[in-house]
């Protein structure tokens, strides 16, 4: 059994292709996640992340190369609502995803708009509101809520959709720390409980440092991938790229720099401080 949900081979992209020279946006990326997991795909403006992210459910389409959703061709136009069916997109900005004046009207959308019958939309109206937390919030008007509770509608209007895997283009960028907070309790309790493929593309570190999996970008390319615990020990050549690490890494690293011998596979604050204390009460026990 194939358990690929997304597959990229050799995916090149360009805006405005048709009138060379174009710049290359996406050169030759090949990804493939795995249904189920959770995927942080990392990278500063313009390297590449979010053009890649409308690629996975056929926003865009390939200049080159080719992208697979759960084995379909997304140049395959006559299957372009079975491909958004099996990948939902949530945006940066809540608002322009918001479409309705009642909360629960607004999570009704989407699911009245492919055709399903009145009493599942009810049913899934109200899980999804509940696993975002905000079922208490269904009757309020959108407008009204904080920007994090409205982030968490929208992700609520795609889950209603029931889709298998849900790309989230950098959710948190125009919130504060609690509702950036609120948003990444959200996702992860999401793809835990529920088994939902999440794919996150952000610039903050210690979002990234959250996914089990870690995919780093610049210039159009993938330049690291793995856990965020062994792609972040590559400081060097994320800071050569002009990207930092989580501060927890940082302060290991600067360490080290110092000729202290210190594991740099720590991302946790708690991990950290343990091998802070080591140090400090010259032990040299590394976190368990």
């Amino acid at each position: 059994m194939n358990d690929t949900i997304i597959k990229t081979q050799g995916l090149r992209f360009s805006y405005a292709a048709d009138q060379p020279p174009a710049p290359v946006v996406l050169d030759g990326v090949d990804l493939e996640i795995r249904e189920g997991s959770f995927v942080a795909v990392l990278g500063h403006n313009g390297s590449g992340k979010s053009t890649l992210a409308k690629h996975m459910n056929a926003i865009l389409l390939p200049s080159g190369g080719k992208v697979y959703v759960d084995g379909i061709d997304t140049l395959d136009e006559d299957r372009l609502l079975e491909i958004r069916r099996t990948v939902g997109m949530v945006f940066q900005n809540p608002d322009n995803q918001i479409v309705a004046n009642v909360v629960e009207e607004d999570v009704a959308f989407a699911p009245e708009n492919l055709g399903v019958p009145p009493a599942e939309i009810r049913e899934r109206v109200d899980r999804a509101l509940k696993q975002v937390g905000m079922y208490q919030y269904r009757e309020h008007a959108p407008h009204l809520l904080s920007g994090g509770q409205k982030q968490r509608v929208a992700i609520a209007g795609v889950i209603a959709m029931a889709p298998r895997c849900i790309v989230l283009d950098e959710p948190t960028a125009m919130l504060d720390p609690i509702g950036r907070g609120e948003v990444l309790r959200t996702v992860k309790e999401l793809n835990r409980s529920s088994g939902v493929t999440v794919v996150l593309i952000t610039h903050h570190m210690d979002e990234a440092a959250q996914a089990d999996r870690l995919v780093v970008m610049s210039k159009g390319r993938v330049i690291a991938d793995g856990p965020p615990k062994e792609v972040f020990q590559r400081v060097e050549e994320l800071k050569a790229v002009g990207l930092t690490v989580p501060e927890t890494t940082e302060l290991l690293w600067q360490l080290r720099q110092a000729g202290v011998d210190v594991p740099l596979d720590t991302l946790s604050d708690e991990e950290c401080a343990q091998v802070l204390y080591g140090l400090l009460s010259g032990g040299k026990e590394r976190p368990r």
